[in-house]
């Protein structure tokens, strides 16, 4: 920021030349070195600008409701060229900036608490947060009551995810930047070029009128504490820095109207804030940021207006841009009021965060689904990654670069003994609840080596757990549990009893999975059961269930004693 601009100086329209595209990633220069990980193109372009360190990563959310794996897509982003950068000596700070002091605009129709509940509007005082309609996000009591405002509950939960996930970022309020009077002389200097500003968010909002007196001022009013856009003058010798008069008005919120109070006040600078259009560029300005990756919702609307304030108005370059691409959720956009979200802390009970921060570290330019019905597939490019890095399966060219610069950025430290089940295996395995036999299970099936040190036995059979709960989320053929203490209840006829204990000679007598389920179909058949009834049976002496796995694999799988036991009812 300059402070010997002219207020009255005529503004010039970011030219074409002179624009940023944030498409960082969708264009590829010819002068530019390619490279595997698309962190590292970002990381080249920042680079080239030779900025001061500490280089300044920045990311930034208003949190209006549940932060959901959605949201830290923009965290993740920012983890992985702010880690490239370290990995080229540079000192780098990673910010996250809670928008806190925007105002609820409607009410969240689901909310969540710090542990990652879900819950509805109904469940908490609604009523509270329908009078706070219009009011910045840290004037709004906690609806859960434990942390200091509606703003601090879910930026908590924020940090929370970030700390989860492995991605070291340092959360700043906005409110607090207001409130301690950082953002005061960026505040200052825009209403000290109102009409400068005023010219330039025309171009871009037609509500805007450049021949207006529009202010680029929110304040709060003291009377009913909401943010009003009516401001009626301006005086910047009065107090430390300077006030504005204002009158409470109506908000526009979308498809209704925020009333105002009619309240008429006078507030300081730290008593209200910037319109988003500016705050964003004010941002960049007061934390010296060097690179921001965002949506491509920004991407047609606030980077144009964005990268227009900071030339014609801060008098600062913009930073390096990046638009990502959203992603779904089980093919369906995430959406907190239609129950389609889930939490980071979800998530990690599902699968490794190495796994999780692998796919974020695919290339942000393409949009991708994240399937918890398909889970195992994700866990299994994951597995194979890692395999490619260790040099331990063949891979292509590209595959092999990708894998040797990306790897070591979403592991905590790279492990050539780790042990890795395969997730649908561990699945199968979470089945029993007897350690002893999930470890016996997978040291026979040749998972676990017999030189294994214990490091890594542990951490492979904590998958089993993981895959386990994500059997019993999405119901599929793995959520069911093996009974094995006691022989479930059960009434055979004399034929079923008999193909039964055919069954159990032929896997005494040793076979492969698939012999093993050939087998119950010519069981059956040589007695004249029932198909579909003798698989029944079968899963109502493991499972207590009409139905279940492929039975043949499981019972191979399962020790061989035992299989045979149970088929004879004698365990």
């Amino acid at each position: 920021m300059s402070g010997d601009g002219d207020a009255d100086a005529e503004t010039e329209p970011v030219t074409e030349s002179e624009a940023i595209s944030p498409y960082t990633l969708q264009r590829e220069e010819a002068s530019e070195t390619r490279h595997a990980f698309w962190a590292d193109t970002v990381a080249d372009r920042i680079a080239n600008r030779e900025p001061d360190e500490p280089i300044v990563v920045k990311g930034g959310i208003s949190p209006s409701g549940v932060p959901h794996l959605g949201n830290v897509n923009e965290i993740m982003r920012g983890y992985f060229v702010a880690e490239v950068l370290r990995d080229r000596d540079y000192e780098v700070r990673q910010v996250f900036t809670a928008d806190d002091r925007d105002p609820l605009r409607k009410l969240p129709r689901t909310l969540c608490d710090l542990e990652g509940n879900l819950v509805d509007l109904g469940e908490v005082d609604a009523g509270a947060l329908g009078r706070n309609l219009g009011a910045p996000y840290t004037d709004i009591p906690d609806p859960f009551g434990c942390c200091e405002s509606y703003g601090d509950h879910f930026s908590t939960i924020i940090q929370d995810s970030a700390d989860a996930i492995g991605a070291p970022i340092e959360l700043v309020s906005n409110t607090d930047l207001y409130e301690s009077g950082e953002f005061e002389a960026v505040t200052r200097f825009v209403l000290e070029h109102r009409d400068r500003a005023r010219d330039v968010l025309s171009q871009y909002q037609d509500k805007v009128d450049a021949n207006a007196d529009y202010v680029p001022f929110n304040p709060i009013c003291e009377e009913c504490g909401k943010l009003t856009e009516t401001v009626t003058s301006v005086d910047l010798d009065a107090g430390e820095a300077g006030t504005v008069d204002y009158r409470c008005t109506d908000m526009d919120a979308g498809d209704r109207t925020i009333d105002g109070c009619g309240h008429e006040g006078t507030a300081t600078l730290r008593e209200g804030k910037l319109p988003w259009r500016f705050e964003w560029p004010a941002q960049w300005q007061l934390l010296g940021v060097d690179f921001e990756p965002f949506g491509k919702d920004h991407a047609e609307g606030s980077w144009p207006s964005g990268q227009d304030v900071a030339r014609n108005v801060l008098e600062i370059e913009p930073p390096v841009p990046m638009v990502y691409e959203w992603f779904t959720l089980d093919g369906e956009p995430f959406s907190s009021s239609e129950g389609n979200v889930i939490l980071v802390s979800d998530v990690l009970e599902l699968l490794e965060p190495d796994v999780l921060r692998y796919f974020f570290a695919k290339d942000p330019a393409k949009a991708r689904d994240f399937s918890i019905e398909r889970l195992d597939q994700l866990v299994d490019e994951f597995d194979r990654l890692e395999a490619t890095y260790f040099g331990e399966i063949d891979a292509s060219e590209d595959e092999q670069a990708f894998a040797d610069r990306v790897y070591p950025f979403v592991v905590e430290e790279p492990r050539e003994k780790r042990i890795r089940l395969p997730y649908t295996f561990a699945a199968v395995l979470g089945m029993t609840d007897d350690p002893d036999l999930r470890e016996e299970i997978a040291r026979r099936e040749g998972h676990i080596p017999d030189d294994a040190p214990e490091w890594a036995v542990a951490g492979a059979l904590e998958r089993v757990e993981q895959a386990r709960n994500w059997a019993r989320r999405t119901g599929n053929e793995f959520d069911y549990e093996l009974k094995r203490t006691e022989i479930p209840a059960h009434d055979f006829d004399a034929e079923t009893e008999a193909a039964l204990a055919d069954l159990a000679d032929f896997i005494e007598a040793g076979h492969d999975p698939e012999e093993i389920q050939g087998e119950i179909y010519e069981a059956a058949k040589r007695h004249d059961v029932d198909t579909g009834d003798f698989f029944a049976a079968g899963y109502r002496l493991f499972f207590d269930e009409e139905q279940g796995p492929k039975l043949g694999p499981f019972l191979a799988k399962v020790d061989r004693a035992f299989v045979v036991g149970r088929l004879r009812r004698e365990r």
